[in-house]
């Protein structure tokens, strides 16, 4: 990857044209009271007579709006210049209220006034995701579904109607259009360098806004509307997050003290930025900014600055793994949302060809960036704080503390021979060693291992719920020897045999096949075994979900289960149930006793089938179908049994009945040899 120190750019000629130089080649002075009113307002008509439009009226002419807007851009950026804090504050921040976030643009003025490279361009990433956030808000006071592409959000009819066309025309020459400069895009994308981001074009978005939220006060006072702010999405479960050693434990004077990614670390990873074939040269100062942001408690604006260059270096990985290095300019080879279409991600080229990229970065890094960037159940980090949906202001250390080690941990892999101290060095082993062995948590197959554990031990604790004593149980006729009970147990018994030999042996015994410390064990030891889930094959995926279907319902029978279980205990010893409801709960009480081994061989029954997921494919198309038809039947039962056992139904005789045929067609199914454990023997 010598070709690092080489790459001057990453824009293709027409779009460096476009951005670096276009909008400088009129040297048109422009007077700023033009385009502002006495009272500081912005003319918008006089803005947009400097649009240009092709020769059939309607459609933007990118080029020549571009070039005549440049002169305009200048003089809004000297006119805020001009303007000291206190100034700008009592003349604009009223108009940035509409995007919930009018700090953001105080601090981006500020930055404006020392034009600083770096921080202009994160100055531009952080306000075009929170004008695009607000202008979706905007659009939900008409239409229903926000469109997800800001492209599509600024040719939206309903932001046209609040703001007009017009005024939505000049948004699209700086943001959402690939003809015009497309700023958010190649900052987002990892494409431009500091210094190729004009710092006016900052500015006049800037201005821009404070103007939208102009026209945007009119309109509400007319319509007589109010603006409501989608609440923003947080991280959930950070537990999930913590990959990465970012806290190490010591005791000093019986203290326990937690150190995140501390400051020898960060300094060992600004001197790899340094020497790194991973780090495009005029990209260093996005880097070491990120670096320092950390350092600061910035966390938002240290992975606004990483997420970006992580996708350049990666870019220039796959256009030197793939021997395609004219890619490294093109826009079409970066993350998506829609995963199919992520060129760098996927398992083939547009060509057919195979990816060299999963290959050089191996299974564990790539389910990685699978998992915090594109499975749906993920934290897909990159796609909520560029859209805007994640407070900035609090943006949580454990997630950039994921985000900076393992940018670390490609820093040093992707690093030539001579830097093989910096591999050594005891602040990286730990990180090192982290991220090669980490496994997926968010792909569905995944999600499923997390479920059945849960379950597991949700139904565990059926053994600690408040009960009365057994022999109440007994004094109610048709409880006591019941003939189907005990065929159900012994069906149960017949199972597990059939499939213990596919299970490791420390976790059976021949004695009692059921035992509930056993199951968990057993679907612990299962649960870690290692399956592949990088392109998974549509099949595999179709039997993931229903798989996973199936666990839902079992949780929530073993949820109800233990909700009734309290509430009639409760009720019975105070006294408070009639007759019939007694003998309900007693009845209830009866069939805890098969229900929970018939849950828990449904849970090892469909671990076993996971474990062996990827056998799925060789089942010819009849076979395939005749087995999904057997695992919705499985659903199907769980479905009833979720109905029978809510407090609203309390049908628990008839889940004897709806367990005995579930069995049988489980029974059914393995005598003929049509699992997929068995398939792998």
């Amino acid at each position: 990857m010598a070709s690092s120190d080489t790459v001057t750019t990453c824009l293709s000629p027409p779009v460096h044209y476009v951005i670096c130089k276009l909008g400088f080649e009129k040297e048109d002075i422009f007077d700023i009271n033009n385009i502002l009113s006495e009272n500081g307002e912005i003319c918008w008509q006089a803005v947009t007579e400097h649009m240009c439009y092709l020769e059939s009226g309607q459609s933007v002419d990118y080029i020549q709006s571009i070039r005549s807007l440049g002169p305009v851009c200048e003089s809004v950026t000297l006119y805020f210049k001009s303007l000291t804090r206190e100034q700008f504050v009592i003349q604009y921040a009223l108009w940035f209220r509409w995007t919930n976030y009018e700090e953001l643009f105080l601090e981006v003025f500020e930055v404006l006034q020392y034009s600083q490279t770096t921080e202009v361009a994160l100055g531009l990433m952080k306000l075009t995701s929170c004008v695009e956030r607000a202008l979706g808000d905007v659009y939900l006071l008409i239409g229903k579904d926000c469109p997800f592409l800001l492209r599509d959000l600024l040719a939206s009819e309903e932001l046209a109607v609040v703001f007009g066309q017009a005024v939505m025309n000049v948004l699209r020459v700086f943001i959402g259009s690939p003809y015009g400069l497309n700023l958010r895009n190649v900052l987002w994308h990892g494409f431009a360098s500091p210094q190729e981001i004009p710092a006016k074009y900052c500015a006049m978005l800037l201005f821009l806004t404070a103007g939208l939220g102009q026209l945007l006060q009119t309109y509400l006072l007319k319509t007589q509307c109010i603006l409501v702010h989608r609440p923003y999405m947080t991280f959930i479960n950070l537990e999930e997050l913590d990959i990465f050693p970012g806290k190490y434990s010591t005791i000093i004077k019986f203290l326990l003290c937690y150190i995140y990614l501390n400051h020898e670390t960060l300094s060992v990873a600004e001197e790899l930025v340094k020497l790194s074939s991973f780090v495009l040269k005029t990209m260093l100062p996005f880097w070491m900014a990120a670096l320092t942001a950390f350092k600061q408690s910035r966390y938002a604006d240290c992975v606004i600055l990483l997420l970006p260059q992580l996708e350049a270096g990666l870019r220039l990985l796959f256009t030197t793994t793939n021997k395609c290095p004219n890619r490294l300019l093109t826009a079409e080879v970066k993350f998506l949302s829609k995963v199919n279409s992520d060129l760098m991600l996927a398992k083939h080229l547009d060509n057919e060809k195979v990816n060299q990229l999963p290959a050089v970065l191996e299974e564990p890094a790539m389910e990685f960036l699978w998992d915090f960037l594109n499975h749906q159940e993920g934290p897909r980090i990159r796609d909520h704080l560029s859209h805007g949906e994640i407070n900035l202001k609090a943006f949580p250390r454990e997630v950039a503390n994921q985000v900076v080690a393992f940018a670390i941990t490609l820093l040093c892999r992707f690093s030539d021979g001579d830097v093989f101290a910096f591999k050594e060095h005891m602040v990286l082993k730990p990180l090192m060693n982290c991220a090669r062995c980490y496994r997926s948590r968010f792909h569905p197959i995944s999600r499923l291992k997390k479920q059945v554990l849960e379950c597991m031990k949700n139904i565990h604790l059926w053994s600690e719920l408040p009960a009365v004593p057994e022999e109440n149980i007994q004094k109610i006729k048709g409880l006591e020897g019941n003939a189907e009970a005990s065929t159900l147990i012994l069906m149960i018994s017949e199972i597990i045999s059939q499939l213990q030999q596919y299970m490791p042996q420390n976790c059976c015994s021949p004695d009692d096949l059921i035992n509930n410390v056993l199951t968990e064990r057993l679907l612990t030891e299962l649960c870690d075994v290692r399956i592949c889930t990088l392109y998974a094959p549509r099949a595999v995926l179709e039997v993931v979900v229903i798989l996973r279907k199936i666990s839902t319902q079992c949780h929530q029978v073993s949820e109800q289960v233990t909700a009734s279980a309290e509430l009639r205990y409760e009720q019975w010893m105070h006294k408070t149930l009639r007759s019939r409801q007694r003998h309900n709960y007693l009845r209830m009480l009866s069939s805890i006793k098969f229900l929970s081994p018939v849950l828990r061989l449904i849970l090892v029954f469909i671990t076993l089938e996971l474990v062996n997921i990827n056998l799925v494919c060789k089942k010819n198309p009849f076979d395939y179908q005749q087995y999904l038809k057997f695992l919705r039947s499985v659903l199907q039962y769980t479905e009833n049994l979720v109905t029978y056992t809510s407090l609203e139904k309390n049908k628990w005789d008839e889940t004897m009945t709806l367990a005995n045929k579930a069995l049988m067609k489980i029974k059914k199914v393995i005598d003929r040899k049509l699992t997929l454990v068995q398939v792998a023997m």
